[in-house]
C-alpha cells in the first residue's frame, strides 16, 4: 500500500494490453505459476518463459520485464506517513507481502524501503504467501513481539482475516486518512 500493487490483476492487464498479450491464454499459464513464483521456486525468468516467451514476441524480454516493473508507482502520502513513523524510531517496521524476487528487490531499491522497514517478510525469501497463516506466524516469531502488539495493514479483508486469528491489530488501508486514522486508534502517532 505504499506501492501500487506488483503483478496484481490491473497491472497484468496493463502489460496484457500494451504487449497485445491474450489475455485469457495469459492468465491460465500466470494461475499454474504465480504460487511458485512468488514463494520462490522459479525464477521471474522462467515465470516468462512460461507465461510470455513460450512462442516468438515482437518484444524483447528485457522491454517486457521494464513494463513490468515500471507499473510499480508510488503512493506519496502513504509512503510520507511510514517515513515518519519510521524516522521516529518508536516502532519496529516490517512488511509482509507477496511477490517474486526481482520485483520484491527492485521495488526495495527503487523505492528506498531499506529506510523504512527494518524487516522484509516476503514471500519470496519464506516460501509463504499470504493469507497463510504461517507467514504472519513467521513474521511475529522474527520480532519476537507479543501478537496484540503487531498491526497488520492491508488492502485486502481476506489477508486481514488471517493476522486476526493470530491477534494481531489490523487496519483495511482505503488511503492516507483513513490510515492516520486507524493508527490513532490504535495510539500510533507519526511523528
Amino acid at each position: 500500500m505504499l506501492l501500487t500493487n506488483a503483478w496484481d490483476r490491473a497491472q497484468r492487464e496493463k502489460a496484457l494490453e500494451q504487449f497485445h498479450l491474450d489475455k485469457e491464454e495469459f492468465q491460465d499459464r500466470h494461475e499454474m505459476l504465480v504460487s511458485s513464483l512468488e514463494r520462490g521456486k522459479i525464477t521471474l525468468d522462467q515465470y516468462f518463459d512460461r507465461t510470455v516467451f513460450y512462442r516468438p514476441r515482437p518484444f524483447t524480454r528485457d522491454e517486457f520485464k521494464a513494463a513490468m516493473f515500471s507499473l510499480s508507482q508510488p503512493c506519496p502520502e502513504v509512503l510520507e506517513i511510514a517515513r515518519k513513523l519510521a524516522h521516529s524510531s518508536k516502532y519496529l517496521m516490517g512488511t509482509i507481502n507477496n511477490e517474486s524476487r526481482e520485483l520484491n528487490l527492485y521495488r526495495i531499491e527503487t523505492f528506498g524501503l531499506r529506510d523504512i522497514f527494518d524487516l522484509f517478510v516476503s514471500s519470496c525469501f519464506v516460501g509463504l504467501r499470504k493469507p497463510e497463516e504461517g507467514i504472519y506466524r513467521l513474521a511475529v516469531e522474527i520480532t519476537q513481539k507479543l501478537t496484540q502488539e503487531c498491526c497488520f495493514i492491508d488492502d485486502r479483508p481476506l489477508n486481514l482475516e488471517a493476522a486476526q486469528r493470530l491477534g494481531m491489530q489490523t487496519i483495511q488501508m482505503r488511503g492516507a486518512a483513513s490510515l492516520i486514522e486507524g493508527l490513532h486508534k490504535l495510539g500510533v502517532e507519526e511523528a
